[in-house]
């Protein structure tokens, strides 16, 4: 039984792997039904399969024809109508074709009017994008011919500019053109032909200026000289309102317009024609001569070309060889004023441009580049003027030569040079002119001297006698009141050197004017100009006149000159001693001499180095005198009875003063003294200076009388006058020091011991005396 039931449920098992096996049969791709069936054959029971597929078959063609009857009428009747369609369709197709020949027979034409109207269409296109591209391009063709222009007509900063335009903004509009592609290789040649360009004009410009430099120069100058008048007019005449013109206002506004189409502005190489000025009409301002306009348009160019750099070292460069030339002076330009002042013009005419450069352009040269070329232009300018002026020997071109720089200094100190150094050189041309004047008043005071008749000039009549007075201001009581006709106590030659002297000074003073010294500066040039002319050349010229054999002096005359060369030399004393101011109440020990003898001793130094031409034993006795003078002077001044009191420091300083002339003495002014003898005329102030202050009153007293005593030449009238003054002197500080109290012992010794030495003077000047 089991098996039974084991049997059944195998065939159950059976049963439904076949139907799996039909259903997959039904519903899979006829490709792929080869594995399923192969399954089945694989089995055992593919015989019953095979029943269940029979089955399966037959249920499916019984549905298939139950399908078909029900449809088969409306299958007919489809099959019918479908037969009457396709004659239907047939007559259409017929019509169709016919209506197609002939549609086609009659849009022959038509077809070749639309082929005709295509193309019309397609040309018409064409021409319209050719028209826009050719809107494109014509502002670059326009561009590039604008371009051209500017270069043919050497307008080089807007071609630039074009250029410009044309690189950046039109042509990559239209790049893909091979026209353009020329173009833009052609660009870099264009700007290299623009920097050439403008640097040949450059170039040309700073030839021209340089030959021109001596015209700038000039004018400016000229320019400076017109300022100085009015200026001069001004001072004249405080009451009319004048403004000095400002270096600004020097500058002429220049039309620096670079797209300016003038020619003139484009092509000028640098210098404007101007006619020749009248000299009652305005000189032109000097930067109106040049047109500045070729380094500004370089300038910009190589600006714009990012080559600014270059083009300014390049320009500095050119100036520096330039300012070289300028300065290498003419080997004959001492020969006249004309060539110094064509060397000064171009001096000035190269700084003005180089000025004018500086104001109007940012940074083709600076301050520090200007400094530069000033320095150096000042050091040669000077070093040249030093060597041509000192071959001059005619003080009359030199004092012209000194005008003329000044006037050079004058010019350059408006565009703000410093020249100072100019001014301090014309002071050592002063000392030149200065020789240059004494070699001429040699000459003149020789001539007067060589055609004088050394006579006393006789007069007859009043007119005669002011004409004299009026050339030479001599005035004599004595003589006024003597009748005519009378005689003055000189010759022809005095008041003609008279005069001549005063010409000296005028020529000094001619030389001062204009060189900024104040009036003491300009009193101690022509006081020692006038003093080398006294004591060199006039005193020189009158020591060889007295020396000829042949010279119509009498030996009167001879006596009466010297005398009054020993008078005027004392009396040349004696105006310096009235300077001295010693202050005889002080306390304080001096040091050094006072100035006025260190001045006194000087003068005499002086005066005693001309003497050696006159007669050995004048000069001897002159000197002798002068020395005998001084002593006594000194001693007058100490025993002066204005002078109550004096003090040892007093006396200190004093014998400061008389040890400076001892030494004066010792040193020998005058040839032909014996040792010590012209030191023996301060031999009283000596031995009296040495008793105070030594204060050897013991020895004087002891020795007094005696041949050989210490004190020999000391008076005791004299001791005792200086020695009142100074117990006064010690009486009113003691009296002032003990209002209350009574003296100091050692004060009081000592006034008791100057009370002593004044009573025993007394007794010595009383026996002296008698």
């Amino acid at each position: 039984m089991e098996r039974g039931k084991m049997a059944e449920a195998e065939s159950l098992e059976t049963a439904a792997e076949h139907e799996r096996i039909l259903r997959e049969i039904e519903s899979t791709d006829t490709a792929c039904i080869g594995p399923t069936l192969r399954s089945v054959y694989d089995g055992e029971e593919h015989g019953r399969f095979m029943e269940k597929l029979e089955t399966r078959i037959r249920n499916h063609d019984r549905e298939i024809e139950k399908m078909c009857n029900f449809h088969y009428q409306g299958f007919v009747d489809s099959i019918t109508e479908l037969l009457k369609v396709r004659g239907e369709a047939q007559k259409l197709k017929n019509q169709v074709t016919d209506t197609n020949r002939k549609l086609q027979h009659e849009g022959k034409e038509l077809v070749i009017a639309m082929e005709e109207l295509k193309q019309c269409r397609l040309q018409q296109r064409n021409i319209s994008a050719t028209v826009d591209k050719l809107m494109l391009c014509l502002p670059v063709l326009e561009m590039y011919s604008k371009l051209r222009d500017q270069m043919k007509t050497k307008r080089h900063y807007p071609a630039l500019k074009t250029l410009e335009y044309l690189e950046h903004t039109y042509l990559p509009q239209v790049s893909h053109y091979r026209f353009c592609k020329v173009m833009v290789d052609n660009i870099p040649k264009l700007r290299e032909e623009i920097k050439d360009v403008s640097m040949s004009d450059l170039k040309d410009f700073l030839e021209s200026i340089r030959k021109h430099s001596d015209k700038i120069g000039e004018t400016a100058m000229k320019q400076a000289q017109q300022q100085r008048n009015l200026d001069n007019i001004v001072l004249q005449q405080p009451r009319i309102g004048s403004k000095r013109k400002s270096k600004k206002d020097a500058y002429i506004i220049f039309d620096t317009e670079i797209e300016s189409t003038s020619p003139k502005s484009e092509q000028d190489s640098g210098i404007l024609d101007v006619e020749d000025e009248e000299d009652d009409e305005e000189v032109p301002g000097a930067q109106d001569l040049v047109d500045f306009s070729p380094v500004y348009r370089c300038l910009h160019i190589y600006s714009v070309l990012s080559a600014r750099e270059t083009f300014e070292n390049y320009y500095r460069k050119q100036r520096r060889k330039q300012a070289r030339l300028v300065l290498q002076p003419p080997s004959n330009m001492h020969e006249t004023l004309d060539g110094y002042r064509k060397y000064f013009n171009q001096i000035v005419g190269f700084f003005v441009v180089e000025d004018h450069i500086l104001h109007t352009t940012q940074g083709l040269v600076n301050r520090a580049y200007i400094d530069e070329l000033w320095e150096m232009a000042l050091s040669k300018t000077i070093a040249a003027l030093r060597t041509h002026s000192s071959y001059c020997s005619d003080p009359n071109l030199v004092l012209d030569l000194k005008n003329l720089i000044v006037l050079f200094a004058d010019t350059l100190q408006v565009y703000g040079f410093p020249v100072n150094q100019l001014f301090d050189m014309l002071l050592e041309i002063r000392d030149q002119y200065s020789e240059t004047l004494l070699k001429k008043w040699t000459g003149i005071f020789r001539n007067i001297l060589d055609s004088d008749n050394y006579s006393p000039i006789p007069v007859t009549s009043e007119e005669m006698y002011k004409k004299v007075v009026g050339q030479f201001p001599f005035q004599d009581i004595e003589l006024e009141k003597q009748p005519f006709p009378k005689k003055f106590p000189f010759s022809e030659f005095v008041p003609k050197v008279y005069n001549q002297i005063k010409e000296f000074i005028y020529a000094c003073l001619k030389f001062s004017e204009d060189l900024h010294l104040s009036s003491t500066e300009v009193d101690d040039m022509i006081r020692k100009s006038t003093n080398l002319l006294l004591t060199r050349i006039l005193s020189n010229s009158l020591q060889n006149v007295i020396k000829r054999k042949n010279i119509g002096l009498t030996e009167d005359a001879r006596h009466a000159a010297e005398e009054e060369i020993y008078t005027n030399l004392n009396q040349k004393i004696d105006q310096f001693l009235q300077l001295a101011d010693y202050d005889w109440m002080t306390g304080d020990l001096g040091n050094k001499a006072s100035d006025y003898l260190v001045d006194l001793i000087a003068f005499l130094r002086s005066t005693f180095a001309v003497f050696t031409h006159l007669p050995g034993k004048v000069a001897q006795t002159a000197c002798m005198s002068a020395c005998k003078h001084l002593a006594t002077s000194l001693m007058q001044l100490l025993l002066e009875a204005e002078v109550r009191q004096l003090t040892l420091g007093a006396l200190q300083q004093f014998n400061l003063d008389v040890r400076e002339c001892e030494q004066f003495a010792r040193s020998g002014p005058v040839p032909g003294f014996q040792e010590d003898t012209l030191q023996l005329a301060f031999i009283d102030l000596r031995q009296l200076l040495d008793l105070f202050i030594q204060w050897d009153w013991s020895t004087y007293l002891a020795d007094y009388g005696q041949p050989n005593c210490k004190y020999l030449r000391v008076n005791p009238k004299t001791a005792l006058t200086l020695l009142e003054k100074i117990s006064r002197e010690m009486k009113d500080t003691s009296r002032k020091n003990n209002m209350f109290a009574q003296f100091r012992k050692n004060e009081r010794d000592k006034q008791k011991l100057i009370d002593t030495v004044a009573k025993q003077l007394r007794g010595l000047t009383g026996s002296h005396h008698s």
